[in-house]
């Protein structure tokens, strides 16, 4: 394994031998993981702040000191954009909160994000020793990069990361979320004159429109944001690239590369009878509508039904956002319906530990089949058929099986569908000659992110399809490494 440089730098102060010095790794071990102060669940359900509310720095000095600083780090190897954790997590337990702060940006264009909505316990929290060796809670990394972030963001003495001299080398951002902000950060460092076209009126893309604010507030995305302006990245909204001007207009402009991070906003329904009634929308819809918009508040020429009575169906992170959302607007029943058990649910733990804790009920191993309308065509009922578990699918879950006969009907006034997205076919569409796989994706090299067409780079969802904001980030770094190659080779 090769050694981080940190090793023969950072550890090497003197401060932080003391630290090592002060608290032997067995004292270490001992000590409590500590949790994260919530919202009461009764309370959180009728405002839209936060619900995780964030360590203060004693908790957060308490959870850095558990950090054993090991020899060979293999939390780094689960972080898809590499941040140095052991580096930053020591700074904290020294009290150098703005160091740390510094250092997570070195490779993370947006910490006080990731360390809201990553799925920590899925990447570098499940290689931390305590989890790999002792089998204990690992060290609170996403707490920890929250917490340094938004003590910089307070403190007033925000840091922005070195840039190189301009090249004088314009390259282009298709989309403005966390793929196309990360391969713009690391694209301005290195000296490239970067624009971001943004289709929407908003900075931000899904951490806008489809993260509520309970769980990522945009107040945050924006200053992270702001950032990447000082850095010198220039952001272009309302500009649809494929319409508003094509790649070759933007390449007559003198662009040399493109970046494709456009996400996928295209809703996937299930085909059923009576999908097309009222008061049946995508999470798509539902979601950017009321975060993006604010259709949910009152005086709004078009807004979204609140429902009595919601059923939203999925059992992943935007199924969770849907019906977290339909609790907060008034519903006085909302309900998950998932084909699978609890277990195969792919949405996050704490997402469905805090949907049960406000109220939500889970309807696992059911299957709409049918929707049923009054006589103005608007939704009353759904029609459920009853699953069992057969034999893994391709994709290591047990494969959802019907039972015959099983059938019944739920009462309903709002459907929200939440059951996947694919890209959206404008990029696919404006580049006949682009390389797209069945599904719709962009077929890329993964070694670099490299399309078909050698100056278009992609990477995010319109790659993968849908996935998390950390993976889409990792990919926008890789892709802007590729980028830069690309041109130097050229």
């Amino acid at each position: 394994m090769k050694t981080p440089n940190y090793l023969t730098t950072e550890r090497s102060q003197p401060w932080r031998e003391e630290l090592r010095k002060s608290v032997k790794a067995a004292e270490r071990t001992k000590r409590e993981r500590v949790k994260m102060p919530e919202q009461d669940a009764q309370v959180r359900i009728t405002n839209q702040m936060e619900v995780n509310r964030g360590l203060d720095e004693k908790q957060a000095v308490a959870e850095a000191s558990r950090c054993l600083d090991c020899a060979e780090p293999t939390c780094i190897g689960g972080c898809p954009v590499n941040i140095n954790i052991p580096k930053f997590i020591k700074y904290i337990e020294g009290g150098r909160f703005l160091e740390a702060a510094r250092s997570l940006k070195e490779t993370n264009a947006l910490p006080a994000v990731c360390g809201r909505v990553c799925p920590q316990e899925e990447q570098c929290e499940s290689k931390c020793f305590y989890t790999l060796k002792l089998k204990k809670p690992p060290v609170a990394i996403g707490h920890l990069e929250r917490f340094a972030a938004d003590y910089e963001q307070t403190s007033g003495k925000i840091s922005v990361p070195d840039v190189a001299p301009s090249n004088r080398v314009k390259v282009a951002v298709v989309g403005s979320g966390p793929a196309g902000l990360a391969a713009a950060g690391d694209l301005a460092k290195q000296g490239y004159d970067v624009t971001v076209f943004e289709a929407l009126h908003e900075i931000g893309g899904v951490l806008k429109y489809g993260i509520p604010e309970f769980r990522l507030p945009n107040v945050i995305v924006d200053v992270e944001i702001e950032h990447l302006r000082k850095m010198g990245v220039r952001f272009v909204t309302n500009f649809i690239v494929g319409k508003t001007a094509g790649f070759d207009d933007l390449r007559a402009e003198g662009y040399k590369a493109f970046f494709v991070g456009s996400g996928a906003g295209l809703p996937n329904f299930m085909n059923i009878p009576g999908e097309n009634h009222i008061g049946i929308l995508s999470s798509n819809e539902y979601l950017t509508r009321i975060n993006l918009m604010g259709a949910a508040g009152k005086g709004f020429d078009t807004p979204v039904p609140a429902g009595t009575n919601v059923v939203v169906i999925g059992g992943g992170n935007t199924a969770m956002d849907s019906v977290r959302t339909a609790k907060r607007l008034g519903a006085r029943r909302a309900v998950i319906v998932y084909r699978r058990s609890l277990d195969e649910m792919p949405a996050r733990k704490e997402e469905i530990h805090h949907a049960q804790q406000e109220g939500v009920e889970f309807l696992c191993l059911n299957n709409p089949v049918a929707y049923l309308a009054d006589e103005k065509g608007r939704v009353t009922h759904v029609r459920l058929q009853k699953m069992t578990l057969g034999e893994p699918d391709a994709s290591g879950r047990r494969r959802p099986v019907p039972v015959e006969g099983s059938e019944y009907l739920m009462e309903t006034d709002l459907v929200v569908v939440s059951v996947g997205v694919s890209p959206n076919p404008l990029i696919a569409k404006a580049l006949p000659s682009l390389e797209v796989s069945r599904w719709g994706t962009l077929t890329v090299n993964e070694e670099n992110m490299q399309t078909s067409i050698p100056d278009i780079f992609a990477g995010g969802d319109i790659v993968r399809g849908g996935a998390t904001v950390i993976l889409a980030m990792g990919d926008g770094r890789k892709a802007a490494a590729g980028i830069h190659r690309y041109l130097n080779e050229k």
